[in-house]
C-alpha cells in the first residue's frame, strides 16, 4: 500500500496535483488507515497516471471522468471533439501573437501605411511632437470611421504637406499650440489660413466631394483641436470674421444664412 507522496511520484505528479483531483472528484479517496494515514494501492496508480495524461493532452478537467468512463467509440469522438476545440484555440491564441507582434510597429497598429508614411514625414519636416500626436490621434479616428476613403484623404495630405507654402502654414500653426488666445500672430495666421482655403477653392471649383466626412466626426475631430491649442476658440472667431466657419472641415459662411 502507498502513501500519498509515493502515489504521486509513481504517477509522476505533485501531491498537490492528486489533492487536486480528489477534490475534482476525478481520483477516489481511500478510507483512512489505522494510523490516520490514506493509503493507495496500485490501480490508484493506473487511474492517477490516465487523469495525468489526459490532463497533459489538454482536457479539461470537467471532461476527464467522462473520457475515462468511456468506451473506444465514446472515447474517440470525444477525443476528436476536444482536439477540434483545441485546434480553434490555437489559431486564436495565434492571431493574438499576431496582434501582439504588432504593438512593436506603434502607429502602425491602428493606421494604414500611408497615414504612417505622413507622419514620418512630418518627423522629418521637424513638426512638433505633440502636433504630430494630434495628427494621429485624427487619422485614428478616420480610419476607424472611413477606412476606404483613408487612402483618397490620404493622397491629399502628402501633396499637402509637400507643399512648401502650405507646409510653412502647418508648422506656424503648430508653433500656436501654447500659446494664449490674445497672441498678437493669431490675426495674421488668420489671413494666412484664409488665403489658401480661397486659392484652394479657385483650384477645385465645380470638383464635387464624393466621399464628406459625417458631421458628427467632423465635431469630434474639431473638439480635439481645440482640446489640444488653447488659442483655436479665438482662431475660429478670427476665421468667421473673414467668412469662414469649422476647422476639419473648413467652409465659406454663406451670405443667405
Amino acid at each position: 500500500m502507498l502513501t500519498i507522496g509515493q502515489l504521486a511520484s509513481y504517477a509522476g505528479v505533485t501531491v498537490r496535483a492528486v489533492r487536486h483531483y480528489h477534490a475534482k472528484g476525478l481520483l477516489p479517496e481511500p478510507e483512512r488507515d489505522h494510523s490516520g494515514y490514506r493509503r493507495y494501492d496500485a490501480a490508484a496508480v493506473v487511474e492517477l497516471i490516465r487523469i495525468r495524461i489526459l490532463a497533459e493532452a489538454g482536457v479539461p478537467l470537467s471532461r476527464v471522468r467522462e473520457l475515462l468512463a468511456a468506451g473506444d467509440e465514446g472515447f474517440a469522438v470525444a477525443v476528436a471533439e476536444i482536439d477540434r476545440r483545441l485546434r480553434a484555440e490555437i489559431r486564436d491564441r495565434q492571431r493574438h501573437r499576431e496582434r501582439i507582434s504588432q504593438l512593436v510597429a506603434g502607429d502602425s497598429l491602428a493606421l494604414p501605411p500611408e497615414a504612417v508614411a505622413y507622419l514620418d514625414r512630418m518627423h522629418e519636416y521637424g513638426f512638433p511632437e505633440r502636433v504630430i500626436e494630434i495628427e494621429r490621434d485624427s487619422w485614428i479616428l478616420l480610419a476607424a470611421q472611413m477606412p476606404d476613403q483613408v487612402s483618397a484623404f490620404m493622397a491629399i495630405k502628402h501633396a499637402q504637406i509637400e507643399d512648401e507654402p502650405l507646409r510653412r502654414l502647418y508648422l506656424d500653426i503648430g508653433d500656436l499650440a501654447d500659446c494664449a488666445a490674445d497672441d498678437p500672430r493669431l490675426p495674421a495666421l488668420a489671413d494666412r489660413v484664409v488665403a489658401f482655403l480661397e486659392a484652394a477653392a479657385a483650384r477645385s471649383a465645380g470638383v464635387v466631394e464624393e466621399e464628406p466626412i459625417s458631421a458628427d466626426l467632423i465635431a469630434l475631430l474639431d473638439a480635439a483641436f481645440v482640446e489640444a491649442f488653447p488659442c483655436a476658440p479665438r482662431l475660429f472667431r478670427l476665421l468667421e470674421e473673414r467668412g469662414f466657419i469649422g476647422w476639419t472641415d473648413i467652409r465659406r459662411i454663406d451670405p443667405a444664412g
